[in-house]
């Protein structure tokens, strides 16, 4: 009996069902999603939106801030201009009438991206613009007024010539001129004097407007999901941008071109 044709069949049976088995299921692992830090360390120039002042702040009053320049991870913007910070003065020293200046501590401690996103940390202030009186101190983050000594030897010098003047007539008056004018100068340096102990130094200012520098206090992880920022458009620079300087676009936020004191 001739087999072949038999074994023709059983072969070609199996082949026609083992090509009609469905093909097991392959686990594909889903693709991890990519992660964006912007650094310790990490400095973001803001912009003031209400004015500080050791005279009209105290203790417990809210800043609030706006980016003034976009922050970049890996060619990316994560943090667009606009974005706002929200702050603390957690301390308010005012000057002193003899001696000692005033202080302001702030802290930093929000960030909200255009499109809602936020991120909590604890950042101080690293640098701010020449326009702003007072100085800073980057080690405690504390904004100090300006002292004031050679107001107060002006004013003992303006006092002391008034009261020279007035000492004088006084003293041709009664035939001693010489006297007049030594008593009536102390006189007047003493009335200075006490003008300046009756009144306060210069007070620190951070003015609406003002540019500082935050410097960041820990890690910021953004997804990609919470960079999507939509059809946002960052405000512009209120001063005229040079030809050949206008911003460029960088996955739908124009970053304005600015100069920063530091």
């Amino acid at each position: 009996m001739n087999l072949r044709p038999v074994l023709g069949i059983i072969l070609a049976g199996a082949g026609l069902a083992a090509a009609q088995e469905p093909a097991p299921n392959v686990a594909q692992t889903p693709a991890t999603p990519r992660e964006y830090v912007v650094t310790t360390g990490a400095k973001v120039p803001l912009t003031l939106i209400n004015s500080i002042s050791t005279k009209n702040s105290a203790e417990g009053d809210r800043v609030y801030l706006e980016t003034s320049f976009p922050v970049l991870v890996n060619g990316r913007i994560v943090i667009p201009v606009g974005s706002y910070v929200a702050g603390t003065v957690t301390q308010i020293k005012k000057p002193g009438r003899v001696k000692g200046k005033g202080e302001i501590y702030i802290r930093f401690d929000n960030l909200t991206l255009p499109n809602g996103v936020t991120r909590d940390f604890h950042a101080r202030i690293g640098g701010m613009d020449a326009a702003s009186s007072g100085q800073l101190d980057r080690a405690e983050g504390v904004v100090r007024s300006d002292g004031n000594k050679g107001g107060d030897m002006r004013t003992v010098g303006e006092a002391a010539g008034a009261g020279a003047s007035v000492g004088a007539i006084a003293g041709s008056a009664a035939g001693r001129p010489g006297l007049g004018v030594g008593v009536g100068a102390g006189a007047g340096a003493v009335a200075g004097l006490i003008g300046i102990l009756a009144t306060r130094g210069p007070d620190a200012v951070l003015n609406k407007g003002a540019t500082v520098e935050m410097v960041l206090d820990r890690n910021i992880t953004f997804s990609d999901a919470e960079l999507d920022f939509g059809n946002y458009q960052a405000p512009r620079a209120g001063q005229a941008v040079p030809a050949g300087e206008q911003g460029q676009q960088n996955n739908g936020t124009t970053i304005p071109r600015r100069r920063f004191p530091f």
